[in-house]
């Protein structure tokens, strides 16, 4: 049986490539990799590619599912993105509370009004 053992690449929907490209490279401070023609750029986030593209037609023209970044301080991610101009729908929080362990979250936006987020799993132990 064949299984599907890791993500090579995610599409994330732009309106405006410069614009995001921009937003991914220096804001959230990811690695650009390499532009392919005019619609679209690729980065590099823990060895994920992430591909920024102009929808190529119109029913695949709309914001794409949610990208969650870990990070390990989610504080001071929250405080360093934060600082470079990225917009957060509100402070760290915890979203769940396990035994040994909680998860937390910090929603964002890119230029494109796709939803991001930085997450971190923290121990309690």
């Amino acid at each position: 049986m064949t299984e599907l053992t890791r993500i090579q690449q995610v599409s994330i929907n732009a309106r405006d490539l410069e614009r995001a490209a921009a937003f991914y490279r220096d804001r959230l401070g990811l690695r650009h990799l390499f532009d392919a023609g005019p619609k679209m750029s690729f980065f590099v986030c823990g060895g994920v590619r992430l591909m920024l593209a102009v929808a190529e037609k119109p029913e695949f023209d709309h914001p794409g599912s949610i990208v969650y970044f870990a990070v390990d301080d989610i504080h001071a991610a929250h405080g360093a993105l934060a600082g470079r101009g990225v917009t957060f729908r509100e402070k760290p929080l915890v979203v769940s509370r396990l035994p040994g362990w909680e998860i937390w979250m910090a929603f964002l936006e890119d230029t494109e009004g796709n939803v991001l987020a930085i997450t971190q799993e923290v121990s309690t132990r």
